[in-house]
């Protein structure tokens, strides 16, 4: 019955067909013409008429869930058959037909086959790859298919290239491989024997002696221990003898032939020859010196019986007691121990010590654990102190003290490592500066504020006098940069003098820089920063050994401590009180233990930043820069907010302003950025825009005291007390615990 003709309904088969190409199917190959393309499909990709669809790859399996191709899910996945086939033998007496095993790989990557036959000695016949890895087609007439994993079975038999070949068993991964995809697997079956093969190994075993000949493989022991060589430490007290005296060696034993190597230790200027070898390499016999034996005496073997002539034809019967054997004990590495006196061809070695390989060698094989050496020598006396002639004032001491160490004088090594670790990098300038001022009774030096800076790289000094005004004292360079030696010490002497260093500086100090008088009373903020850092270096910078000297004093001062009470209970007090507190109660610390234990339970107050300051600033640094592209910028900003708004994320608006490369700190945009953002955590760019804008609204010009620089003139004067309330509270809990068990702790 016909299909009515329905509205749409069209009889062009084309219709909606995008491919119209013809693929190829002749081209030329090595300049022949030839079909090439058979299995291409017709017009448009759709298969000619009587064509079949040819799988390219592996059409088995793609795994469950897995989308990776069968190249990748199935790489180095190969299974394993046993099989054989019978190859008839036509003109020999011997055999009719011979039976050759091999080895079936199907790889599942690509489904292709290789056949091998594993080589036999002397069989006579080419093995090895009988088959070379390809996709092997089927039989025909399916011949235009290939073999896949489903044509496998154990017991069954398989045509490859007109050659039979019955699987007999398979590996384990194959049999479980197999198994998993449902394969029903037959009973495994043997192989037939081939009969001349039987033959064969009848002869050979016929052919082989009763009494076969003792054979002593070295081989191996060469292959295993070659190049692994044993090094022993020995002596050898030859002061019996005339002009004898104790001997060092060296014993060499080598584990390839189980031979033996001496040589002497010969010093410089010992007056004895340095001869090569002490003992040439060879096997050292334990009862040395042994006699001498005649030609033919020291056999292997002795021979009872000669019947014949001794060429062909003639028989013979060998000794299997070996009872004219010569019996000989040669030392072996079970022999050679730490302590042990080896004879040496008449001389008494003494093994005194080994190297790290003969340790892990004998601790490995034999189970030894002690190496402890034997002392054979005694200890070195004491070299006498060289005596250095005092410093006589001419330069510096290590200049004198190296004109005395050789006949050309070399000028003093510096620590180099110091320096270039402790040497001035960027803004770290590993300089220690502290306010420092004359203890005098003059009332005129009294007012004097001087700048002791200590340089870390090179443990130097120098001492400077900010200029002030009405004093009536001239500033300046009070001290040259140079190493100062600590006082009380005797100028004209041959021990080094010491000098300062950095663990001697610290806020009240006493020193004495040249013969004046100083008092350390403040450091900037570097110093304090520095040594906390560094509080393995600086003790008094220490928290935890400051916190140990409080924990320390006596139960009365303890309850003098506890015993303070803060305002409406907030646990914070005043640093001035904190301070007079401390020193009340006499804790045993020093005033820059006081402020370092101060900065650490302060409680500091961010100062709010001026948004003024901050837009001079960025206005100052765009001007410098010759940065005018505000207006492209504008419509960067109107362009990414799509909803007309004027406010944009901050991350978006950071991305615009790092797209345009403005020239502004990152520190000083983050922060201009946070003060033009909302509640919503978006950003005004209309008035950020307008803010940094320094041709339409140009900012008051900024001051050079209002740039932030790095402090490199800091005249000594505190802009402010920078700790003001401590959390005296927190102190007490980290000190002695919490209140409730402050009794307990006292």
């Amino acid at each position: 019955m016909a299909l009515p003709l329905l509205p749409g309904y069209s009889f062009n088969k084309n219709l909606g067909k995008e491919k119209f190409h013809k693929s190829q199917h002749f081209d030329y190959t090595n300049g022949v013409r030839m079909l090439v393309g058979s299995e291409k499909p017709g017009i448009g990709g759709e298969l000619l008429l009587g064509q079949k669809h040819k799988p390219k790859y592996s059409v088995f399996p793609t795994g469950e869930h897995s989308q990776a191709p069968s190249w990748v899910a199935f790489d180095k996945q190969v299974l394993c058959f046993d099989a054989y086939f019978q190859e008839p033998v036509p003109q020999s007496k011997e055999e009719k037909f011979r039976v050759r095993k091999c080895k079936i790989y199907f790889y599942l990557e690509d489904d292709t086959i290789q056949v091998v036959e594993p080589e036999v000695k002397n069989s006579g016949i080419p093995q090895g790859t009988l088959i070379r890895r390809h996709r092997i087609s089927l039989p025909p007439p399916d011949d235009d298919q290939f073999y896949n994993v489903h044509h496998f079975n154990i017991n069954q038999e398989m045509a490859l290239y007109s050659r039979t070949f019955k699987i007999t068993d398979c590996d384990p991964f194959t049999r479980n491989f197999l198994r998993k995809l449902g394969v029903r697997l037959n009973q495994t079956d043997s192989t037939p024997e081939d009969p001349y093969s039987n033959l064969r190994q009848q002869m050979e075993e016929s052919m082989r002696p009763l009494r076969p000949y003792e054979r002593q493989d070295t081989l191996k022991q060469f292959l295993d221990h070659d190049r692994n060589v044993l090094r022993f430490y020995c002596h050898w007290d030859d002061s019996e003898s005339m002009f004898g005296d104790p001997r060092e060696l060296i014993l060499h034993y080598f584990l390839a032939d189980d031979t033996i190597e001496i040589r002497e230790v010969i010093y410089p200027n010992s007056g004895r020859d340095a001869i090569p070898k002490f003992l040439h390499r060879s096997r050292l016999p334990k009862h040395a010196p042994i006699p001498i034996r005649q030609p033919g005496e020291k056999t292997d073997r002795t021979v009872l019986n000669v019947f014949g002539p001794t060429g062909h034809g003639g028989r013979f019967i060998l000794d299997s007691l070996k009872t004219g054997a010569v019996q000989e004990n040669f030392y072996r590495d079970c022999d050679l121990t730490i302590g042990s006196v080896i004879n040496v061809w008449g001389r008494h070695v003494t093994i005194c010590d080994c190297d790290t390989f003969t340790k892990e060698f004998y601790r490995s094989k034999y189970g030894i654990e002690d190496f402890t050496p034997v002392q054979y020598r005694a200890a070195p006396a004491p070299r006498p102190a060289r005596q250095v002639p005092p410093y006589n004032g001419f330069g510096s001491e290590e200049d004198s003290l190296c004109s005395c160490q050789g006949l050309l004088p070399k000028p003093p090594q510096k620590d180099f490592k110091k320096l270039m670790e402790k040497d001035r990098q960027g803004l770290e300038s590993n300089v220690l500066r502290f306010v420092g001022r004359l203890e005098t009774d003059n009332p005129i030096d009294l007012e004097r504020v001087f700048i002791i800076s200590f340089y870390l790289s090179d443990d130097t000094i120098t001492v400077f006098e900010p200029t002030q005004r009405n004093t009536g004292v001239l500033g300046g360079k009070f001290l040259e940069r140079s190493r100062v030696k600590k006082p009380g010490q005797e100028l004209f002497k041959s021990e080094m003098s010491e000098y300062f260093t950095a663990q001697d500086l610290y806020v009240g100090a006493h020193l004495l820089l040249n013969k004046q008088p100083f008092q350390l009373v403040d450091a900037d903020e570097y110093a304090f920063n520095y040594m906390e850092q560094h509080a393995e270096e600086f003790p008094r910078a220490n928290v935890g050994t400051i916190l140990s000297k409080i924990k320390s004093i006596s139960k009365d001062k303890r309850d003098q401590l506890i015993a303070v009470t803060e305002p409406a209970g907030t646990g914070v007090i005043q640093y001035e009180h904190f301070r007079s507190l401390l020193v009340a109660t006499d804790c045993g610390l020093s005033e820059h233990e006081i402020m370092t234990l101060g900065r650490t339970y302060s409680e500091r107050e961010q100062p709010e930043a001026d948004l003024g300051m901050m837009l001079a600033v960025a206005q100052d640094q765009l001007r410098r820069k010759h940065f005018e592209a505000f207006a492209d910028m504008v419509r960067a900003f109107v362009h990414e907010d799509r909803n007309s708004s004027g406010l944009l994320p901050s991350h978006d608006a950071r991305t615009i302003c790092k797209a345009f490369q403005l020239p502004l700190a990152d520190d000083l945009l983050r922060a201009l950025l946070t003060k033009y953002e909302k509640e919503s955590g978006e950003i005004d760019y209309h008035a950020f825009l307008s803010g940094i804008n320094w041709r339409e609204n140009p900012a008051p010009l900024v001051l050079p005291e209002d740039v932030l620089k790095f402090d490199v003139t800091w005249s000594g004067t505190p802009a402010g007390l920078a700790v003001r309330s401590i959390n005296y509270a927190l102190m007490l809990e980290d000190v002695f615990g919490p209140r409730g068990t402050a009794g307990q702790a006292s």
